[in-house]
């Protein structure tokens, strides 16, 4: 996609971090903007923004764990302005995180229900409009690094993230079999400066608050997203990625290393490497 102006962009997760970043970037670019974000307070503020600075927008309080509220976004999308063009499937959230065996089910279905079936209910709704319309489109699912290696005691949230990724080539070569119209990229940023870390905010009734507090880990965590890379700079690599329709979005070079050693090791037949997430040195027992 080489052209921006007037296009419809579809952006979840909205009202904050890398989501709101890509909201401003294509309104730079003079598109056109369906938001949403399970957050209506900032998510019309945003908007409001927008709409004094002169961008067309609409938006939509929207929990993207549950399909009709995609469904929604995606009729009022057409309705208002007769197409998508560029679909962010952004949203996402991080559990507070404990080993494998303390994370609750409950936080692992919030996790899976978000950042993993989010992806999927975005797809499922836009993606038919989109091949009726045989117009040229692009699809953007947001992964993260977590989604090509992993970290202890993030197994919930590299778990939706790998199932983003994989999700995400699937539907790559289903559309190469089916149009040349339609792209698709798959983003993995390392942490960024955004309210991940925070995501308790948004925590469904029946999830357990912080199980893993005496681990330590989520204080770390929010240590290192506040030294993150700026969320704009994201964004840039994400329209710079559409108009090349490039695949993989890797936002951190200087950590492509991880991902070698981690594939080293499959084809090596050797251990998993360790990594240190500078999260914790208490044993996990």
């Amino acid at each position: 996609m080489q052209n921006f102006q007037n296009k419809v962009a579809v952006v979840t997760g909205a009202a904050s971090g890398i989501g709101k970043a890509m909201a401003e970037r294509f309104a730079a670019e003079g598109m056109r903007l369906a938001l949403a974000d399970i957050e209506p307070e900032p998510l019309s503020q945003f908007a409001d923004e927008l709409r004094r600075a002169g961008t067309q927008v609409i938006f939509e309080r929207v929990d993207v764990s549950k399909p009709a509220d995609l469904e929604r976004l995606a009729a009022r999308t057409y309705q208002e302005f007769g197409a998508a063009e560029l679909l962010c499937n952004n949203a996402g959230i991080l559990p507070p995180g404990a080993p494998v065996w303390k994370e609750p089910l409950s936080n692992w279905r919030w996790t899976l229900d978000v950042n993993f079936f989010g992806v999927l209910h975005g797809v499922q709704a836009f993606l038919p409009r989109m091949l009726e319309a045989n117009s040229e489109a692009h699809i953007v699912n947001t992964a993260s690094l977590a989604g090509l290696t992993t970290r202890p005691l993030m197994s919930a949230y590299n778990v939706s993230k790998h199932a983003v990724v994989a999700l995400s080539e699937c539907l790559y070569a289903e559309l190469q079999l089916t149009t040349d119209k339609i792209h698709v990229s798959v983003l993995c940023p390392a942490f960024s400066k955004t309210r991940l870390a925070d995501s308790g905010r948004n925590r469904p009734e029946g999830v357990p608050a912080d199980p893993a507090a005496s681990f330590g880990f989520y204080e770390a965590l929010k240590r290192i997203v506040e030294e993150g890379t700026p969320p704009e700079q994201i964004a840039d690599a994400v329209v710079e990625a559409v108009r090349k329709n490039q695949f993989w979005i890797l936002t951190h070079p200087q950590l492509d290393q991880g991902i070698r050693d981690r594939f080293e090791s499959m084809l090596t037949r050797t251990n998993p490497p360790m990594r240190d997430l500078r999260a914790t040195q208490t044993p996990l027992v």
